[in-house]
């Protein structure tokens, strides 16, 4: 058995696992751990539990310490460096004529590494910028470009639904998303109408999903014959979220009618004769 502890770095950001190192440790508890860019602060959100060890695909870095008050404030503090970073990097951008739009800039925990990230249309030469960079901050310096999903869950923004969206308040991963789950759902397979400000599917066309395809085997498919109390019909349409289906009588009327109310026929007639 090994012991590990959650600890997330960033809201909605994914979780990554440590060793608790015998420090007791409870959910919220702000913690330093060592991390490919450095010393990081994180929090924690999954209190150390036991796991087998053949579930970790690699050792874990153990965690170093609690964090101190200094640590939060020292964040803080460098949170507004951060910003005069951004203004002396968009600077540079400008009069090197690079076609890249600036993110967002991160120092680790002890300063020594700054980390800025942006979006381009295609890949860019940045190393003349890189190197301007470290000789003004003096510090090592690193540019990651990221895709649309990511630079809107840097931006973070409302979604058509008027909440805030929910790549930046709670989606750790993105799943991916399909125009086949639009499809599923019956929703109009114009982009304009089912694609977030990332320009992206919906990332929510996901979240239900899995329920529409549940429900809307229990519906019968279009064009089958089935029996209702008024007589024989056809099915035209159906409603998978309220369990109805609408049918077409004999008499061309139409009817909405629970599914618990309709037997589907064995064969459609105008399909009789085809299958020998």
């Amino acid at each position: 058995m090994a012991e590990i502890v959650g600890v997330r770095f960033k809201r909605a950001g994914r979780v990554y696992y440590f060793a608790p190192g015998g420090i007791e440790l409870e959910v919220n508890d702000y913690v330093v751990v060592n991390t490919a860019r450095g010393p990081e602060l994180g929090h924690v959100v999954i209190a150390p539990r036991q796991v087998l060890a053949s579930e970790l695909t690699e050792p874990l870095k153990p965690v170093v310490r609690k964090a101190e008050p200094e640590d939060v404030e020292h964040v803080q503090e460098l949170e507004h460096k951060e910003d005069e970073a951004l203004i002396e990097c968009g600077k540079l951008i400008a009069k090197l004529n690079l076609p890249m739009k600036l993110l967002s800039a991160e120092y680790n925990l002890d300063g020594s590494r700054l980390t800025f990230f942006f979006s381009a249309a295609e890949r860019i030469d940045f190393r003349e910028l890189v190197r301007q960079l470290t000789s003004q901050f003096k510090i090592r310096v690193e540019l990651r470009q990221v895709g649309p999903r990511d630079e809107a869950k840097l931006i973070g923004g409302f979604g058509r639904c008027g909440r805030p969206l929910c790549c930046m308040s709670f989606l750790s991963d993105f799943a991916p998303v399909s125009i086949r789950m639009a499809k599923e759902q019956d929703l109009p397979l114009n982009p304009m109408k089912i694609s977030g400000v990332c320009g992206r599917l919906f990332c929510c066309l996901v979240y239900e999903n899995e329920q529409y395809r549940i429900m809307k085997e229990k519906l019968p498919k279009e064009g089958q014959r089935v029996s209702t109390a008024m007589g024989v019909a056809t099915v035209v349409g159906g409603n998978p979220l309220k369990e109805t289906v609408l049918v077409e009588l004999e008499s061309q009327a139409r009817v909405e009618l629970p599914i618990s109310e309709v037997t589907i026929e064995d064969e459609h007639p105008s399909q009789q004769g085809k299958s020998g």
